[in-house]
């Protein structure tokens, strides 16, 4: 029966669950937007050494179960009133999601913007072919999206995202 005792008070637990949650959201939301789209080694390391990092300041060092369960619930309680606000109104989606990047606008590269991202050239090159895109003068735009994916629309109005077929008449029958 100790084992789903509580020795820390689950509103401790709920407020200590809540700080971590908001703390880390915004975390990822400002630092790691590039890494969004895909999941590395270092992206889970990373995830792995922050749950690690706050166990112990959102927990305080429980010890039971159900003190476990509080926290975990408190998290997936957070997590998912934040999808349905961002689903409900625009001005939660707005600061919950970074507005699409602009990377190249009409076969020019904005540097700055690369840089705000650490993208290289060599990134964007490769999502640009990714997208069917062998030349930077066929591009009329081209975006880093919110979810860290990119989408490219051509001077032909062709627009493409990789993992979608890219039309190219090059290649075409």
């Amino acid at each position: 029966m100790e084992l789903f005792a509580f020795h820390v008070s689950p509103i401790e637990l709920i407020v200590r669950g809540s700080l971590m949650y908001w703390f880390l959201f915004l975390m990822f939301r400002f630092v790691l937007r590039r890494d969004v789209g895909s999941v590395g080694i270092a992206d889970v390391l990373l995830v792995v050494l922050i749950a690690d990092a706050s166990q112990n300041a959102m927990a305080g060092g429980y010890e039971t179960v159900a003190e476990g369960t509080v926290l975990v619930l408190t998290l997936m309680g957070w997590n998912w009133l934040l999808d349905w606000a961002t689903f409900r109104f625009e001005a939660v989606r707005r600061f919950a999601e970074p507005p699409p990047l602009l990377l190249v606008r009409h076969g020019r590269v904005l540097h700055r913007n690369l840089r705000q991202e650490f993208l290289t050239m060599d990134d964007l090159q490769s999502q640009l072919r990714q997208s069917g895109v062998s030349n930077l003068a066929e591009v009329r735009a081209a975006f880093m999206e919110s979810d860290g994916r990119f989408s490219v629309i051509t001077r032909e109005g062709r627009q493409t995202r990789p993992g979608t077929p890219a039309e190219n008449p090059a290649t075409d029958g």
